[in-house]
């Protein structure tokens, strides 16, 4: 089967993760698709995968060679974006030949090429779609599609290969992904995540990243006596806001610089509540920030008094450069597999984080691979199955040239 034919199935399965819900899986429907997983890959010859507990996703293919190699790892993640719908998805597997393609002729949807100029790149290939009312699920269902197809050409042609081991997990769009994974139920000495963007695309490097919440606490008096009485929250916290960076929002940065990013705010008079997250690549500066913000936070305390103004601040992840440093040979295992197959790797940093990036400081080296989607999170996400078929082959000439490398 190829890999956007598997694609396509998995995508009729909606998962998307639910970050109110205090459950792992966060909702159980990411279960069902873990179970035609399991069932999936058992029939494949995995005799051992298993769904946990969680919603983990576990399976391994014993090596077949006498060779002495280090067991590989894949991971990718079965849950979708709360920020767009993954129900009913109506796929389109477009012949793609320039210009605009219509997603839904009644309802006058485009993917337009003046809107995303890459769009061109794609000229000659197919490209798969929605009809412009959900996202496709590219992200990460794209990702699993590709390993599996990878063993399944692997077991097909009996290439020598060491223990390749599989996990997929839940709630990895919502930062859980990692939270309740078993390194060594897993069994992997090294692995990738299969969760990056277009073809080529390989990261070792992430944000460091922290979540902030801010409360701001206000006085309320009838507006008629409210001179020098009433302090508002909701205008406090608006000033609290403007004592950031103002070019340092998602908006205004790119490549390596970081910043910082309101995700929510509500209140009133009596009390206002802000989110925030803080990103940076450089551990230096992502400290400065978070010192920024403290900061921030005694001035409006020094202006309206003190306890107006409180926050907590926790790390989330940090940024896996460090601890994929010293295992550069996976890096440079992928690169060269691309380059064998006539692929330009371009190696970027993640502007976000994967499931990798905290595992590789749970011990378990773990860089980025591409899955050759685009738009992801979005009504006008793609992905090109030339791409995906590509990938696939990637991860089977990262499988064979393991064997002829030995172990490290």
């Amino acid at each position: 089967m190829k890999a956007y034919e598997r694609f396509l199935e998995y995508g009729a399965y909606p998962t998307m993760s639910d970050e109110s819900s205090d459950s792992c899986p966060s909702t159980k429907k990411q279960l069902k698709l873990a179970e035609a997983l399991c069932e999936e890959l058992i029939s494949l010859g995995l005799t051992d995968a298993q769904v946990d507990g969680h919603g983990y996703v576990y399976a391994s293919l014993e090596k077949n060679t006498d060779s002495d190699v280090n067991s590989i790892g894949f991971i990718a993640h079965m849950d979708t974006s709360p920020e767009a719908c993954d129900e009913n998805i109506k796929f389109q597997v477009v012949d793609y030949e320039g210009g605009d393609i219509l997603l839904n002729e009644e309802a006058g949807i485009y993917l337009k090429a003046d809107d995303y100029p890459y769009l061109e790149d794609y000229k000659g290939q197919h490209l798969i779609t929605s009809d412009g009312t959900t996202l496709i699920g590219a992200d990460d269902k794209a990702g699993i599609a590709e390993i599996i197809t990878a063993l399944e050409k692997i077991i097909d042609t009996g290439v020598p290969h060491g223990k390749i081991c599989v996990a997929f997990t839940p709630d990895e769009e919502i930062g859980r992904g990692a939270d309740l994974f078993d390194v060594e139920t897993f069994g992997a000495d090294y692995a990738y995540t299969v969760d990056g963007g277009p073809i080529g695309e390989l990261e070792y490097e992430n944000f460091n990243a922290a979540s902030a919440r801010v409360k701001i606490h206000g006085v309320s008096i009838h507006p008629g006596s409210a001179k020098d009485r009433m302090k508002n929250a909701a205008l406090i916290a608006c000033e609290f806001n403007s004592l950031l960076p103002p070019d340092e929002i998602p908006a205004k940065t790119e490549g390596y610089e970081g910043f910082y990013h309101l995700t929510d705010m509500s209140g009133g008079i009596e009390n206002a509540d802000m989110h925030y997250i803080i990103r940076d690549h450089d551990r230096e500066k992502f400290e400065s920030k978070k010192f920024i913000f403290k900061s921030a936070i005694d001035k409006i305390n020094e202006i309206y008094g003190d306890g107006t103004a409180e926050v907590e601040i926790s790390d989330s992840y940090y940024n896996m450069k460090e601890k994929i440093e010293p295992h550069m040979y996976i890096v440079d295992r992928a690169k060269a597999a691309m380059e064998e197959l006539g692929i330009r790797p371009v190696i970027v940093p993640i502007r976000g984080g994967t499931d990798g990036a905290r595992l590789s400081f749970m011990g378990l080296p773990c860089p980025n691979l591409c899955t050759g989607g685009e738009n992801f999170h979005s009504r006008f996400e793609f992905i090109s199955v030339e791409a995906m078929e590509k990938i696939s082959d990637i991860l089977v000439k990262i499988i064979e040239n393991a064997v002829k490398d030995g172990k490290r």
